[in-house]
């Protein structure tokens, strides 16, 4: 057996709010929807690069207020990026961290918290 990855999951309460905070503000880009029925809660996979998360309005599928990390290459550029887009609701600062770590981290609408790092040294990082 060998494990490939993962996708985490995690809550909203708004898709106008999510797709604003995922889409505009975060350059996720929206890979499917799916609704059982038309006024049923909304399931959706956005991806980045080689990240996936789903987003789902089913009350049943997961807690607000997760915590996720996502390691990225150009922490620099990313957290320049976010910075210049004047979000209204995120200002995210650059901290570097006594495990050796640069991270930038944002709070989406819904309270789920998306840590942005990148390791500083090469040696930090044991796979």
């Amino acid at each position: 057996m060998k494990l490939s990855g993962i996708i985490p999951i995690l809550r909203i309460f708004d898709i106008t709010k999510a797709k604003e905070f995922y889409l505009e503000y975060l350059d996720f880009k929206l890979d499917w929807e799916h609704r059982f029925e038309d006024d049923m809660p909304l399931y959706l996979q956005i991806s980045r690069d080689h990240t996936q998360l789903h987003l789902s309005e089913h009350h049943g599928d997961c807690s607000p207020g997760a915590a996720i990390r996502i390691e990225v290459t150009g922490i620099h550029e990313f957290h320049s990026r976010l910075v210049s887009k004047n979000y209204r609701f995120a200002r995210p600062g650059l901290e570097s961290t006594p495990w050796g770590s640069k991270e930038c981290t944002v709070t989406d609408p819904f309270g789920n918290r998306i840590i942005f790092f990148e390791y500083e040294k090469v040696n930090q990082h044991v796979s």
